[in-house]
């Protein structure tokens, strides 16, 4: 499995779809026009922090393989990439996806993905952090690095911070996440004019389940695939919970 910089992947041949969806993010990070919400993420493209994967059709066994191979790869190195850094998983998203599913479709693959690759994970669950997702200190976590997750579907519409053409994973250390609120004025300032960027960029307001990590009424699963409307997950419980129960029997 190849972790793939911005400035390797401009030099190379890729063709087919791995191509298509690279420009595609390019554009994205870059529009100035239509400004991409997350001003951390277009400072991290820009500077070469973000490390980039191609990986297979989301339903198969293949892809957990290879992001759960990506993940160890780039949790060893992530320190050495840049305080920008994230992890771009792009997935082969075949047209009958792209026709068929909805956005409770996606979501249900999101889940879906993450529980096998977890299955895939050889080390112990962090101690610091509850196995229990519905603790409000609880994120995702793999080969004992923390991590927020972030995706982004096809199929949604209305809010575009949130809609790519292809299925796609965007993975932050939490390392870079503290590093970016250690400066508590700065952050404060930052967030704001994110939260501007995302009534601007997006045709819904900002979605009521993104809230502060650590803070009593925050559940970071909720935050990781957000609906296209400003209702919150259809799950009561997170639906990662079943796996930490099997992980402890």
């Amino acid at each position: 499995m190849l972790l793939f910089e911005k400035e390797k992947l401009s030099t190379l041949s890729l063709g087919g779809w791995q191509q298509d969806a690279f420009q595609l993010f390019e554009s994205k990070m870059t529009d100035k026009t239509h400004k991409f919400p997350c001003i951390p993420a277009t400072i991290g493209f820009k500077l070469n922090h973000f490390r980039y994967g191609f990986l297979s059709d989301p339903r198969s066994d293949q892809a957990a393989d290879e992001l759960a191979e990506l993940l160890s790869m780039y949790g060893e190195q992530s320190q050495a990439f840049g305080k920008y850094t994230s992890l771009i998983a792009f997935f082969d998203t075949p047209p009958d996806i792209q026709k068929n599913y909805q956005v409770s479709d996606y979501r249900q693959l999101f889940w879906d993905v993450l529980s096998k690759v977890s299955s895939r994970d050889q080390e112990e669950w962090p101690s610091h952090i509850p196995t229990d997702p519905h603790h409000h200190v609880w994120e995702y976590c793999y080969a004992g690095e923390q991590y927020f997750m972030y995706c982004a579907t096809p199929a949604h519409d209305r809010r575009q911070s949130r809609y790519f053409p292809y299925f796609i994973y965007a993975i932050t250390p939490r390392w870079v996440l503290t590093e970016f609120n250690s400066n508590a004025q700065a952050s404060a300032q930052l967030k704001t004019k994110i939260r501007e960027r995302i009534e601007a960029y997006d045709e819904v307001g900002i979605h009521p389940d993104l809230q502060t990590y650590g803070s009593q009424d925050n559940y970071e699963w909720k935050q990781y695939f957000l609906n296209d409307d400003n209702t919150s997950t259809a799950e009561s419980k997170c639906p990662f919970a079943h796996l930490h129960l099997k992980k402890q029997s």
